[in-house]
């Protein structure tokens, strides 16, 4: 069986399908491989049943010698940097890679609507 794409809009909703199926069966993937870091741990608070680490940079005193060494500036950069850090690994980076795999394939879709095509028209044609 040969197939063979001539319209453009089907092939660019296919790679916009493939796209979207590899990078949500990947962020799956990711997802079920994924564990926990539990490296650099203090402790654990348990709330409501669940526990939540406790790292040292989440401690006051942290956060406090971070601020008289640098100022305000110095520990938004720092709680940016963990949050950007941390998008990165685990279960956040099967999360990240489905937002990045819809955010791709949304302007294959987009495009693929909005082109140009060969329309049919409704107006018969006399010169026949």
């Amino acid at each position: 069986m040969k197939w063979k794409i001539t319209d453009p809009q089907t092939y660019l909703n296919l790679i916009g399908i493939i796209i979207l199926l590899v990078g949500l069966g990947s962020a799956a993937l990711i997802y079920n491989a994924a564990e926990n870091d539990s490296r650099d741990v203090l402790g654990y608070e348990i709330i409501d049943g669940q526990a939540y680490p406790i790292h040292p940079e989440d401690s006051k005193m942290y956060v406090h010698d971070l601020q008289v060494i640098g100022g305000k500036a110095s520990v938004l950069i720092d709680e940016f940097r963990r949050w950007f850090v941390g998008i990165w690994r685990g279960k956040s980076l099967a999360f990240t890679v489905a937002f990045i795999s819809i955010f791709i394939s949304i302007p294959f879709f987009f495009f693929a609507e909005h082109l140009p095509g060969s329309y049919e028209s409704d107006i018969n044609n006399d010169n026949d």
